[in-house]
């Protein structure tokens, strides 16, 4: 197996291939297997995170665990599934989720208890995210008064793009998206205060949900650097930018280094890489108590 794993492999089988995942399909089962891929500015880049598919995993299996809500984790242990002749097993385990299938719900549920980001760009234009008026002058990263629920499109590829509860509605219907709304509000609320005792601060993130039998599920990855901003807490001051856990070391880099974002993206330095790598473990060290 390569250092860093940038794709996955089943003989004779063609995975879904995601910016950072790789998905087969077993019946009523799917395997999730979490690459080392990094995206930024909408490009997965030539090389990627030693160690990150597993952290994510890892962290994502913490979260299912500590919640205690209806998801798709079914097991971490790829051999429970009827692997082709010839599968490298060894290069999977600890990096993927064998997980049920469901009907993909086509909309991103982001929570958001903090103000940056694109939330933080649409507030500077109309004093709004996602239709919801705030308060006048919020700086950039301020605590919001309550976490509010900012919808997006889900994109397969390019950027996802804010939109409106009501919209949502026309997407999901009402019903449904009133369900998916509370269901993400309670998740993050109840994420962020742990997080909050172990030093880190969850400012937004992004939960998926699927249907199976009607009955709404959480899905794919949790709370990982990945798919939320995690900020250190001691670190924190509202007014700018604060460090993050993410890839901001990545996104700085590629800010300095000439790349236009609309071609192939550069490699990596091997500092950035391992600043980065290091970031992604200290944030699941942190959280769960546990050595990455």
């Amino acid at each position: 197996m390569a250092d860093v794993l940038l794709q996955s492999s089943l003989p004779g089988m063609v995975p879904r291939r995601g910016k950072v995942r790789d998905v087969y399909e077993f019946g009523d089962r799917l395997l999730f297997v979490a690459t080392d891929r990094i995206s930024a500015f909408d490009y997965v880049l030539p090389n990627g995170i030693p160690g990150k598919g597993e952290i994510l995993t890892r962290l994502s299996k913490f979260w299912f665990d500590f919640l205690n809500v209806p998801h798709h984790l079914l097991s971490t242990d790829v051999t429970t599934l009827p692997l082709p002749q010839g599968t490298d097993v060894k290069s999977l385990q600890g990096r993927s989720m064998v997980v049920r299938r469901t009907q993909v719900v086509p909309v991103e549920c982001v929570v958001r208890g903090y103000l940056s980001g694109s939330g933080w760009k649409e507030y500077c234009q109309n004093g709004s995210v996602c239709g919801q008026k705030l308060p006048s002058g919020l700086r950039q990263s301020d605590q919001l008064p309550e976490p509010i629920f900012t919808p997006a499109t889900k994109a397969e590829s390019g950027h996802d793009e804010n939109i409106s509860f009501e919209e949502m509605c026309h997407t999901t219907g009402p019903e449904l998206a009133s369900q998916l709304r509370d269901f993400s509000l309670r998740v993050y609320k109840k994420g962020a205060e742990y997080a909050l005792t172990r030093g880190i601060i969850i400012a937004d993130t992004k939960f998926e949900f699927g249907l199976v039998d009607g009955k709404v599920i959480l899905i794919d990855e949790v709370m990982t650097p990945d798919s939320s901003r995690f900020w250190p807490a001691d670190l924190y001051s509202p007014g700018g930018s604060p460090p993050s856990f993410d890839k901001q070391f990545v996104r700085d880099w590629l800010e300095t280094s000439g790349w236009d974002k609309n071609s192939s993206p550069p490699e990596l330095p091997a500092d950035v890489v391992q600043r980065t790598s290091e970031k992604y473990a200290e944030a699941f060290t942190q959280l769960t108590g546990k050595p990455a």
